[in-house]
């Protein structure tokens, strides 16, 4: 399977231009034969809002026209993971509009899944969106399963692990990591694909924004912690690799034969961890 990250910059609260950079990157990864092409988070809309008003006008909903013209760009085999504002009503009855940081992953069919950023961090757009409530978002792309993250979620080992558990192949994470957390984006997605032994795609954007600076550092990781692609510049990219699911499934490593195997998931003793789970205020 081919997969890409797309490194861009974008144009804050400009979606039309976003929009446009979108649909021709898409073509540029479909003619190159990418099969999952993965984008930074809040790619059709900036993330350095100043509040809660203005983030809600830049906002899509999953019915927005936009989405007809990214499934007309993806005609043929690629799936790709957008970035975004995403206005919802859970119920048609609530009252009020959320508003969430998201990633909505569309292939030649329509609208596969979407994800809602779980852990946000007193940054940008995220002091005033609505938290997500699902750690579990797991989409089948052709033969791949993938796993869906965003940014901040990938600092924390734990649904990263739920992704593994659920059977992920490639973990398709978003972000917008400013220039100072640089070692976040060199440290963070070797661990990960290396602690949970499947492929993790990290795409960040580039660029100025409110005051800003956005590092880029995008990479593509193998199940062994191996980066297969990277960028160190902050320039535009598109970071392309050939992945072999198989070997993301096995996660049995035998490094010498009957004396060195370990197994990441088998080998783990969860009764031990109740710690985890535990609310915050109780430990």
């Amino acid at each position: 399977m081919r997969v890409a990250a797309i490194q861009c910059d974008v144009s804050f609260a400009d979606f039309d231009a976003n929009l446009k950079s979108i649909v021709q990157s898409i073509a540029t990864a479909a003619d190159s034969g990418v099969q999952l092409a993965v984008f930074p988070e809040c790619v059709l809309s900036g993330y350095a809002f100043d509040d809660r008003e203005s983030a809600l006008r830049a906002a899509v909903t999953l019915e927005d026209p936009c989405w007809e013209s990214i499934i007309q760009a993806a005609a043929g085999s690629i799936h790709v993971t957008i970035g975004c504002l995403l206005s919802q009503r859970d119920d048609p009855g609530d009252a009020a509009e959320r508003l969430f940081n998201a990633t909505v992953l569309v292939g030649p069919g329509g609208i596969v899944s979407h994800y809602r950023k779980v852990h946000l961090p007193y940054l940008g757009v995220d002091r005033f969106v609505d938290r997500g409530d699902r750690s579990d978002a797991v989409a089948q792309v052709g033969d791949a399963k993938v796993g869906m993250a965003i940014c901040y979620d990938s600092s924390f080992p734990e649904p990263m692990r739920v992704l593994g558990l659920l059977n992920a192949d490639i973990v398709a994470l978003g972000t917008n990591w400013p220039v100072a957390a640089f070692r976040t984006a060199e440290v963070v997605p070797p661990a990960r694909s290396m602690e949970n032994h499947y492929y993790f795609i990290a795409a960040n954007r580039i660029g100025s924004e409110n005051g800003f600076d956005f590092c880029g550092k995008s990479s593509i990781c193998g199940p062994d912690g191996v980066v297969l692609a990277s960028v160190d510049h902050a320039q535009p990219a598109m970071l392309i690799a050939d992945i072999d699911l198989a070997a993301a499934r096995n996660k049995r490593i035998e490094r010498t034969a009957g004396a060195h195997v370990i197994d990441r998931m088998a080998d783990r003793r969860p009764e031990l961890y109740s710690e985890i789970v535990r609310p915050r205020g109780e430990m």
